[in-house]
Formats: structure tokens, sequence, C-alpha cells
């Protein structure tokens, strides 16, 4: 087999194509994965056209799990026909925020298949910025995570998923017993945050999102008793009135110890925050670009904290891998849509319309 079908993108262009192209050739201290499952991020579309993956063309998709297919001469300790998933975040693995549990940090820091965010010369970047929404995806061989028995491919390429929602649950430094809202949490990140809660002796959750019904059918991922607040049962001026932050403050008049904030865009990141308890402490992984409207003195005599971290870690995934693999967690009802490879694009556009729910969506080849 020398080619394969893979989504890519092209500079200049607006719409993904399927499209055949070489099989990769893995390099000396490479591993050549033969693609089972990759998963499908929901702010892809939004990123490319903001102009984050800086090499273009390129095939897309940082979430893969599968087989290993060939090893470069130079590898050890990864063999063909290993079950694995691949991690996405490519970094120096030197600096400090690499030895410091941070890596994610780290100058060098790019998604294969996805973003880049420095301005620096990013070499591994160039070299594997190719993705796994493809029949095969090349790979560093130490970005390869050994995939136990029990988790199968279509969870393991969502790890990356779950991984990011360990490390924003970990900045937000919760007490045991803790009251937590979560924002658009029918969203592929807010379901995995919901499914994570009892790992992280929550007691209580609040689920923001934009209709009940779906909320609802969210809240039943968790042993965690939730409340559910609907922005489209709000009050209509809502966004401009604070309405968000008086419906949060009438189901936890103390206030909540932590927002996990993945909302896009808009004023609920600031209005959720406002509904903080003293010393509480919201976290966004969310992207939002409107700014911050919150005057810095709310921040002082409140002494909350707002923390952003844009990825997970190495070590949340190896986390994650480990609750899958004793079985302390369960994650195969996270998986709601299924796409072969050859539909990939269809699925894409599913993604972007969200008529129905799609918590976290794979693609098979």
């Amino acid at each position: 087999m020398t080619t394969m079908l893979a989504v890519r993108a092209h500079r200049g262009a607006d719409a993904l194509v399927l499209e055949d192209v070489p099989v990769p050739v893995p390099g000396p201290r490479d591993a050549l994965v033969k693609v089972a499952a990759a998963g499908l991020a929901p702010g892809m579309v939004r990123l490319l056209a903001q102009g984050a993956f800086k090499h273009l063309p390129t095939t897309l998709g940082h979430e893969a799990a599968g087989t290993v297919a060939a090893v470069g001469s130079e590898v050890g300790g990864v063999a063909v026909g290993d079950r694995v998933r691949v991690h996405p975040n490519l970094n120096c693995r030197e600096c400090g925020y690499c030895r410091s549990d941070r890596d994610m940090m780290c100058p060098q820091q790019a998604m294969l298949g996805h973003a880049a965010w420095s301005d620096v010369p990013m070499p591994l970047y160039e070299e594997y910025h190719d993705g796994g929404l493809a029949e095969y995806v090349r790979v560093p061989h130490w970005l390869i995570d050994p995939l136990p028995d029990s988790v199968g491919f279509d969870v393991a390429a969502k790890v990356h998923d779950l991984a990011n929602a360990v490390r924003a649950l970990k900045c937000a430094g919760l007490p045991f017993g803790s009251t937590v809202v979560v924002t658009a949490a029918t969203g592929t990140m807010g379901t995995a945050t919901v499914k994570l809660a009892e790992h992280f002796g929550i007691a209580r959750l609040v689920l923001v999102g934009r209709d009940s019904a779906r909320l609802e059918s969210v809240g039943r991922l968790s042993g965690v008793p939730a409340d559910f607040v609907a922005l489209n049962d709000l009050p209509g001026d809502w966004a401009t009135s604070g309405g968000l932050t008086r419906r949060l403050r009438e189901l936890v008049p103390h206030g909540a110890d932590a927002v996990v904030d993945f909302l896009p865009g808009g004023p609920g990141a600031v209005q959720a925050m406002a509904a903080l308890a003293t010393g509480g402490t919201l976290v966004h992984m969310g992207a939002n670009t409107d700014p911050l409207q919150l005057p810095p003195i709310a921040l002082m005599v409140n002494c909350w904290r707002f923390v952003g971290t844009r990825a997970c870690t190495r070590a949340d995934a190896q986390e994650v891998l480990r609750l899958l693999e004793t079985g302390a967690l369960q994650a195969d009802d996270l998986i709601t849509h299924r796409f072969p490879l050859t539909d990939a694009i269809k699925a894409v556009e599913a993604m972007q319309r969200r008529d129905e729910p799609m918590w976290m969506t794979v693609v098979s080849p």
C-alpha cells in the first residue's frame, strides 16, 4: 500500500478535502501507526480560519489510536502490532516547562494535525504537522502511549479531551466536597469534565448550556448531583443584564468554589465568574476572544483567581489511561457519533451545525 486517504487542508482554501496522499515513511526515530480511530475536535475549523495551522497543506486530526505498523531503526520499546494511542503534543522535552509537568507551555508546543501557538522556529511541528484523520500517521516514537487491552480504540482516541478536563480540574485547586459550575457543559470538553467530577471529590455540579434537555442528558453521565442553567431559558437580555450571574447565585447563594469555562465567546465567562465564592477560581479553556469586562478590584476584594490553560500535559493523559485501565473511569458512553473516514467531511460539517447532541465524535478508516 503506497497511498492512503486523508482529510487535508490547503492554503487559501475554505473547505477541507478527502484525498489520496502517500503513506508516510517512518524515519529512524519514528513509529508508523495504522489508525483505528481518530477524534474530531469542534474547534478545528475555527482555528484553521484563524491561521493557527501554521503548516499547510496538512493532514488534520490531533487525536488518534491504532496499531503500530512500522518502526524506525533507532526505536526501542515500541513494536509492530502494539495497540497504542498517540499523544499529540509536540514539545522540546528539555526546557523548564517540560521538566515540571507544564509541557504544554513549552515554546515548541504544537499539536500533530492541529495548531501551533509560538512565533519561534518550530522544527518539530515542521516535521510532524500531519495528523491522524487518515489511514496512517507518522509520529516520533516518544509520543506513543501503550494502550491497555481493556481500553477500546474509540475511547483511546479521545483520551486527549479527557486529559484536558483533568488539567482544567487540577488548575481549579478544588476543596473536597466542592460545588463547580461547568459552562458549555453539553460540548466535548464539558461532558469530559462532568464524567471526571467524581474523581475530583466534587459534591455538586451546576451545568450551563443552551438547551435544558441536553443538559439533563449530560447530567446523567455522572453520579454527582447536578443543577441545570439553560441559557435559552434565561431572560432575553441576560447577556447585558447579568442574568446568568443572578441565576447561578439563586442556585448557589454562597457562590461556587470553581467555574470550569469552555465557552468560546460571549459574556458567559465573566458572568459565571461573578458567581464564585470568596477565594474561588475560574479556569478557562474555551478560547474566548471577547474582553473580560471585570474590574481588577473585584478579583482583589473577592480573592478570585482567573487561570487559563491551553492543553493537558503528558502526565494528565497517562493519568486518564490509568483510570481507564483500572475500570475506575468508564468513558464509552461519551462517544455519541462514529463515522467512516470516507464520511469525515460530513462529520466535520455535522459538528459545526450541532443539530443534535454530539459529545465526542470519532472517525475510523
